[in-house]
């Protein structure tokens, strides 16, 4: 599952560096040493994980995968919990959340229907609440709120595609700040990935995600290059090409390669629009012939090749050329050529509620009795901007599991013995 060992300190100068320091580092190292115990706990919940993938991803020895993807851990910890006795209510959508002074009290839940069956809206108590509702990326209006207009007049955030469900619209989140929650984040910051512009607007997943960009060289639609596509391993980068893309006009782009690249990544579900000359693929494409050929061969012209190797940081790179390609470069020179248009894809949003160790939420500094927050909706506190390769998944399941233990322990439940401090849980 995974060939080597990935150490805390090695994970958390990855998660420094890509977030340019704006995390939490309490925060952050609880979520890196808990994503080093989790595994036997989800497996006990019915979790399956599968051997290590291959691609430019180089995730052998940062990242272990289960079969099925996100729909298949969810539903797996779904069925775990009905097992144990818990009630799950689908398709009901909590409206409100009902708060004394930062205790809470209730949930409000609206008409709903499932199975063809009418359902009347309820207010339901409880002695602690744990929100886990997700960020605002699929509320259309919530995102051009605050992306706005860039200088070309356009609002970007119309041609975003959403990578994840439909669902999470942010209603508790908004309604969390209303009620005066303490916040972390900037509205504009996400995991935004380059995806194929084909996918579709909601719920793509990983399948549409483009892997090649290390592997030739990425252009807008005037034909010209704009980042060094090249800059380090593309775990730790492959999440910063959505908002790159978002700054181009139209927010599109193109990943170019050659037949070299191919076998070398994992191949997206849609296939690459080839030409066996770069004057057919930019007729291909739309784009403006004349420049996007000059890019290439300009490009080509500023490689120095090395010895080639995709699982180091090699010297192949180019001089000369702005802006560079720091590795991975070889001339585009082996036809046919392949072309994969890209937009940027939200999986979910940075801006949520501030929280400690202990998951609580916190009002004017000071943190609930009862009320506490997992997932994206507290991811801000460990992702200020940017993002590693499987780190979202590891802050759900450990603030999941302390969010939990937490609410358990505020209604009188024990928790783990081999906790000294009463009031943090054990992950």
């Amino acid at each position: 599952m995974l060939i080597d060992a990935y150490p805390e300190e090695e994970y958390w100068q990855d998660l420094l560096k890509v977030t340019g320091g704006l995390t939490d580092e309490k925060l952050a190292r609880i979520v890196i040493r808990a994503s080093s115990s989790c595994r036997d706990w989800m497996r006990s919940h019915g979790v399956h994980f599968q051997p290590s993938l291959s691609g430019a991803l180089h995730v052998a020895r940062t990242n272990a995968f289960f079969m099925g993807g996100g729909k298949a851990l969810v539903n797996a910890y779904f069925r775990s919990a009905e097992r144990l006795g818990v009630k799950v209510r689908y398709n009901t959508q909590v409206t409100d959340i009902e708060l004394d002074e930062g205790k809470f009290v209730a949930a409000h839940v609206g008409e709903h229907e499932v199975d063809g069956q009418r359902f009347a809206a309820e207010r339901i108590e409880a002695r602690a609440c744990v929100l886990a509702a997700g960020g605002f990326e699929s509320n259309r209006e919530w995102l051009r709120e605050a992306w706005g207009q860039n200088e070309r007049g356009e609002c970007p955030s119309d041609n975003f595609l959403i990578r994840g469900t439909r669902f999470n619209t942010g209603i508790l989140l908004r309604r969390m700040l209303d009620l005066g929650a303490d916040v972390i984040g900037d509205p504009t910051q996400a995991h935004m990935v380059a995806i194929d512009a084909r996918a579709p607007f909601y719920d793509g997943g990983i399948c549409t995600r483009i892997d090649c960009v290390s592997l030739g060289v990425v252009v807008n639609r005037d034909g010209e290059r704009f980042y060094d596509e090249g800059e380090d391993f593309w775990p730790k980068r492959y999440a910063i090409w959505g908002r790159l893309v978002a700054g181009q006009p139209g927010q599109q782009a193109y990943s170019i390669i050659d037949q070299q690249a191919i076998g070398r990544f994992m191949p997206p579900v849609f296939p690459g629009t080839t030409a066996n000359t770069l004057q057919d693929l930019a007729r291909l494409l739309k784009l403006p012939q004349e420049k996007f050929v000059k890019t290439v061969e300009d490009y080509n012209s500023a490689c120095r090749v090395g010895t080639f190797d995709h699982t180091a940081l090699d010297d192949c790179h180019t001089q000369g050329l702005t802006p560079a390609k720091t590795h991975w470069a070889r001339p585009l020179v082996k036809p046919p050529f392949y072309a994969y248009p890209l937009k940027p894809g939200v999986t979910f949003t940075y801006l949520g509620l501030a929280t400690d160790e202990t998951a609580a939420v916190h009002f004017n500094g000071k943190a609930s009795p009862n009320l506490f927050v997992a997932g994206e909706m507290m991811a801000g506190n460990v992702l200020g901007k940017g993002y590693t390769a499987g780190i979202g998944m590891a802050i759900g399941t450990a603030f999941g599991r302390i969010a939990g233990a937490q609410a358990a322990a505020s209604v009188g439940f024990g928790i783990s013995s081999a906790n000294t401090e009463p009031r943090h849980a054990t992950v």
